[in-house]
């Protein structure tokens, strides 16, 4: 039920009153912070940096703050009779008394000083309302007791709600307006804008993957595939050494402290255990072997190298998880766990079969679909690129180019359709070598070698998807000793890229 209520102000208030006790909630400060705004578009910067629309109690007051948003970061006048236009059809405002409320919304602002301090309460109550109909919703649950509900399932969930409500404000997103999608996409651009025309996403450290990706884009998934010994792993923990080693903190173009350059990185590791991802990770930055860090056989030299690199890398944000055979809703809850604590800009699952799915059956392909919908979804939940490693089927290694694509997927279907983008890593040089001819045939010898100089020490990345880029082949340089890939010095270019 609605009730019209007066405010000391003399402006009308809408109280919901839901079952016998009222949500928390303050009209006055609502309307106190739109009328100062509606006077003074120079305090909008004081009140964006803690609400948004959704946070008012009132929607009609959510309306009236959109459309001053909007024109105000036009650099329009937001006054009364500005929005006058917008809202003289708003059926919500003619039950507050039409247009004129607009003029007595501006007329009561008397403490336009204190917009922060309005601002503030005004989120402090929407998040005390949300943490109510959450409150509810998670006892509602609880009291459904059902085979199919286990408990552990329902905690997830609820951890995930109190994460959104803690991050965004909202536990349930919903509809949002177009005018809200198109400042998202705006403040994207302009971040690419920022960097003299650069990347939108974070670089990978890999000049011409970068290219073509323009950088790992926040809400993406990203699958990189390929047969084993092909330097998938190597490829992910490249690109995970330069995220981590480029980090910089510092206020981000949309007004929030985070990575400015680089991010932080959490590296889940089902495969390897994380004293040997690191290994590979100090190989590369201290250029020694990794078979010789293995063997603990170093000279001297290679020694103070390792040392060195691994005190420069002491203070690298890079955090590995080796829990083996994870459950997608346990991985997804240490990644807000890793969010909310030390940060995280980019994730990194290897590999996505050894991922455990909910209600484990004999359908693999309902399997793999639940764990890349499972892994989409904390990219969007947690507004981050998650790269997920993928095994590829052995009918590769029966066609003449072995050359990876789409149907070599492992249950393509699901892992194609969910993923944004699908990379393979293909070395040539690893195939040649297996057609090494016997001494005697010198011919072919000749032949042979003159193909493993053509080949050697290079990589392709074949993209094989890009949900919003084109697709491609990106050629890069690899050197195994140190499981290294790098940027590739074409014969036309100097070397100095």
């Amino acid at each position: 039920m609605n009730e019209i209520a007066r405010v000391d102000s003399g402006v009308p208030a809408r109280i919901e009153i839901s079952g016998d006790a009222t949500l928390p909630h303050n009209i006055e400060a609502e309307q106190q912070l739109l009328g100062a705004l509606l006077t003074d578009n120079d305090l909008y910067d004081r009140a964006a940096s803690v609400i948004r629309s959704e946070h008012f109690y009132d929607p009609v007051h959510a309306r009236i703050y959109d459309i001053c948003a909007a024109r105000i970061q036009k650099n329009a006048l937001a006054s009364p009779v500005t929005l006058k236009p917008f809202l003289e059809e708003d059926e919500g405002l003619r039950a507050l008394g039409g247009p004129s409320y607009l003029v007595t919304l501006a007329a009561s602002a008397i403490a336009a000083y204190a917009v922060r301090d309005y601002a503030q309460m005004i989120y402090d109550l929407a998040i005390r309302r949300e943490l109510i109909a959450l409150g509810r919703d998670i006892s509602a649950q609880a009291n459904d007791v059902t085979v199919e509900r286990e408990p552990a399932d329902q905690i997830v969930e609820a951890e995930a709600k109190l994460y959104a409500l803690a991050e965004q404000g909202r536990s349930e997103s919903g509809f949002q307006s177009f005018l809200s999608a198109i400042k998202q996409a705006v403040d994207v651009a302009n971040a690419a804008y920022q960097r003299d025309g650069g990347l939108a996403g974070i670089p990978t450290g890999l000049v011409d993957m970068d290219k073509k990706l323009g950088g790992l884009h926040r809400s993406d998934l990203l699958i990189l595939a390929g047969r084993p010994s092909m330097g998938k792993t190597s490829l992910a923990t490249n690109i995970a050494f330069n995220v981590a080693k480029a980090y910089k903190r510092g206020t981000t173009y949309d007004g929030r402290d985070g990575a400015v350059e680089g991010g932080v990185v959490g590296f889940y590791s089902l495969e390897m255990s994380a004293e040997q991802l690191a290994a590979r990770v100090l190989s590369e930055a201290s250029e020694v072997p990794s078979e010789q860090i293995r063997r603990g056989d170093m000279t001297e030299a290679e020694f103070r190298r390792f040392v060195e690199a691994a005190k420069a890398l002491e203070s690298c944000p890079l955090y590995i998880d080796d829990t083996p055979a994870l459950p997608i809703a346990q991985l997804a809850a240490r990644a807000r766990r890793q969010k909310r604590t030390h940060g995280l800009d980019l994730l990194i699952i290897d590999y996505l079969q050894l991922v455990t799915a909910p209600g484990k059956g004999d359908n693999r392909v309902n399997e793999v679909s639940a764990i890349t919908q499972g892994l989409k979804a904390i990219a969007k939940e947690l507004d981050i690129p998650v790269i997920a490693l993928s095994q590829l089927s052995r009918q590769v290694e029966s066609r003449e180019d072995k050359r990876p694509q789409l149907s070599d997927l492992r249950e393509s279907g699901s892992i194609e359709q969910d993923a944004d983008v699908v990379m393979f890593v293909y070395r040539d040089e690893y195939y040649k070598e297996r057609e090494k001819p016997g001494d005697h045939q010198l011919d072919k010898m000749a032949e042979w070698q003159a193909t493993m100089e053509a080949v050697h020490g290079k990589a392709e990345v074949i993209i094989g998807k890009q949900r919003h880029g084109p697709i491609g082949t990106v050629e890069l340089s690899f050197e195994g000793r140190f499981t290294r890939f790098g940027n590739l010095v074409k014969p036309w270019q100097d070397g100095n890229r």
